[in-house]
C-alpha cells in the first residue's frame, strides 16, 4: 500500500493541473468526492489511450503510439482536494508528469499536468474505455456507492 499522500510530495498544488480521462470527468463523480466540480478544460493525450480494464467499471490512461486519449483538465484544486482525488486512485495507478494538449490549440499554462496512469498491464484490455457507455450503464450506480461511502469530511467546503 502507497504510503498515505507520498505520491503528492512533487505536486505544485497553487499551480499544477490534474488531467482526468475516466471517472473523474462527470461532475457526479467530483461533486461526491469534492463537494463541488472544479473547473476544467477539454484536452487530449497525445501517446495514450484510456483502456478498458478487466473486472473494473473504471479505465487506465496506458501508453499507445499513434493513438490520443481525451479529457479534462482540472485546475483551481486544493491541497485538499488534491488528498481526496489520490486517496481516491487505486495503488494500481501512478501520479505522472504528463504532456496534453489544451482545446484552446496550446499547452497549458504555468505549472505541472499530472495524470493517475495504470500501472498493472496485465488487467489492461484491447478495446478502450468509452465515457459514453459508462454513463449510460454504470455511472448512477457507480455514483451512488460514492456519494453513501464518502466521508463527510471528504466533501464540502474544501475551497483553500
Amino acid at each position: 500500500m502507497t504510503e498515505p499522500n507520498t505520491r503528492l510530495a512533487p505536486v505544485d498544488t497553487a499551480t499544477d493541473t490534474l488531467f482526468v480521462y475516466g471517472t473523474l470527468r462527470f461532475g457526479r463523480i467530483l461533486t461526491a468526492l469534492l463537494g463541488r466540480v472544479p473547473d476544467g478544460t477539454p484536452a487530449t493525450a497525445t501517446g495514450r489511450r484510456t483502456a478498458a480494464l478487466a473486472r473494473r467499471p473504471y479505465p487506465g490512461l496506458v501508453p499507445a503510439p499513434g493513438q490520443s486519449a481525451s479529457g479534462l483538465l482540472l485546475s483551481g484544486l486544493s491541497a485538499r482536494e488534491w488528498r481526496v482525488l489520490d486517496d481516491f486512485e487505486d495503488d494500481e495507478y501512478e501520479l505522472v508528469p504528463l504532456t496534453v494538449e489544451s482545446s484552446t490549440g496550446g499547452l497549458p499554462g504555468p505549472g505541472t499536468v499530472w495524470s493517475y496512469t495504470w500501472a498493472a498491464p496485465g488487467e489492461v484490455r484491447p478495446e478502450n474505455w468509452e465515457a459514453d457507455t459508462f454513463a449510460e450503464r454504470q455511472l448512477d450506480r457507480y455514483a451512488a456507492r460514492l456519494e453513501g461511502t464518502v466521508p463527510r469530511q471528504g466533501r464540502g467546503e474544501l475551497r483553500a
